[in-house]
């Protein structure tokens, strides 16, 4: 019954009789739509396509949305601008069922690209010999994946391919930001080393060691691979080499890189050096790639760059439990200050170790949270090198160190304390002693 049920639901979907044509400006034509992936998640969408119809056939295009869910509006400048250039449209909004922030799976992405090229195939204005993809930055990882499983692909566009595995050019771009905001010292090397990985470790950084470069090694069809030159997020001088080189190790001999000048990863318009995203597209774009997909052998002179410095290593550790077992002990110790003896006298030392340990790892964790919401894009106020927020945390681990030191320092004063209240106070040094090794481990006891 379940079957039937789904197989109801893909028929009607795939039968459901397109929208008509929306509100659109004179020189093309916006028709939404719907269609069925493999696993049966109906996804909604945008046809593009030049007003002037006639009888014949245009190149068609899927484009494939980079990383988030932004939207299908996210991407409308850029099917616009095809759709006037004559090259029929398709955006869509990325699947919900499958797709989070924890959870990505490049591989039912691409069945969804190849779902919405054939809605472009069964278009009467659509010329399936010239029907392709567009891919941005997270779309590139699953581009090559989708051309390998079926030859409706006949070309490739990306914008902003990643040559190396997500956790790798996610640490890359964190170091890259954090230095362009003047950031220098403990934190950049925490965001690149111990926060990726403790993500990794803990299963929330989904597709983490992707390698894309096989799959790019066996596409056949004709490829234009962009970069901005001011690409700031896919390390466009790697990626370029180490994307170009798969395809010729593959045996493809029509391949084209192409890098744009003074735009940013998305190939727009910069007024901050590539670090900003703007959504002002260059005037002449989708002029080279319309006219390559005319002709593949088309080639543009591309700007110089070069590699940048190798990214970080990451595999699957231990590193994150290791630092949850840290902070299990140390709120174990805490709790158990809090419980025994609870009328001893222990001094002003033990009270603010008790306020500042808790205080300083809750915010720490939030702090570090917020920079991997924002992509360490948003640091806050830079002072002496470091964020304001991280040099008070900074501070603030000094202070709680500090607080210890005072603590262990009165042992010889509380001799006469009974023993809940001598166990009480040796579970708070404990818990400064463990603070101590946590603090160090996520870089806030060093410079």
């Amino acid at each position: 019954m379940r079957r039937l049920v789904m197989a109801l639901a893909v028929a009607a979907a795939t039968l459901m009789p397109a929208a008509p044509a929306v509100a659109a400006p004179a020189d093309f034509t916006a028709t939404e739509v719907s269609f069925t992936s493999n696993d049966g998640v109906v996804l909604h969408g945008t046809v593009l396509a030049p007003a002037s119809g006639g009888a014949a056939r245009r190149p068609g295009i899927v484009m494939l949305e980079g990383a988030g869910n932004r939207g299908r509006s996210y991407l409308r400048p850029e099917a616009e601008a095809y759709a006037r250039h004559g090259v029929v449209t398709l955006i869509y909004d990325k699947r919900t069922e499958g797709y989070s922030a924890v959870h990505r799976d490049f591989s039912l992405l691409a069945d969804d690209a190849l779902a919405g090229l054939r809605l472009l195939r069964d278009r009467p204005d659509v010329d399936p010999s010239h029907l392709g993809l567009w891919a941005l930055s997270e779309g590139a990882w699953v581009a090559p994946l989708a051309a390998n499983r079926s030859a409706d692909v006949r070309f490739l566009i990306t914008v902003g391919a990643v040559g190396i595995t997500p956790a790798a050019q996610t640490a890359w771009a964190y170091g890259t930001y954090l230095r362009h905001a003047g950031v220098s010292g403990s934190l950049p090397r925490t965001m690149r080393g111990t926060v990726v990985q403790t993500t990794i470790d803990l299963g929330i950084f989904a597709e983490s060691d992707f390698d894309a470069l096989p799959a790019w090694q066996q596409v056949r069809q004709p490829v234009l691979n962009q970069w901005g030159q001011l690409d700031r997020d896919a390390l466009p001088g790697l990626s370029s080499r180490l994307i170009g080189g798969a395809l010729d190790r593959g045996g493809n001999t029509s391949h084209t890189i192409r890098i744009v000048d003074g735009t940013n990863h998305n190939l727009h318009r910069t007024a901050a050096d590539g670090f900003d995203r703007l959504p002002d597209l260059p005037a002449d774009y989708a002029d080279f790639e319309t006219a390559w997909i005319a002709d593949p052998s088309l080639t543009a002179p591309s700007a110089s760059l070069a590699d940048e410095p190798a990214p970080p290593v990451f595999a699957a550790g231990d590193h994150a439990w290791v630092s949850s077992g840290v902070v299990l002990a140390l709120l174990v110790a805490f709790a158990g200050f809090l419980v025994v003896g609870r009328r001893s006298k222990l001094g002003r030392p033990a009270r603010w170790l008790a306020v500042l340990t808790p205080v300083t790892l809750v915010a720490t964790y939030l702090y570090l949270m917020f920079l991997l919401v924002v992509a360490a894009k948003v640091t806050g106020p830079v002072v002496l090198g470091r964020p304001l927020p991280w040099l008070l945390l900074q501070l603030l681990a000094l202070a709680t160190v500090a607080a210890t030191v005072a603590v262990a320092a009165t042992w010889r004063h509380h001799l006469d304390l009974t023993t809940p209240g001598r166990i009480r106070l040796a579970l708070l040094t404990a818990t400064g002693a463990l603070f101590a090794v946590w603090a160090v481990q996520w870089g806030l006891l060093l410079p």
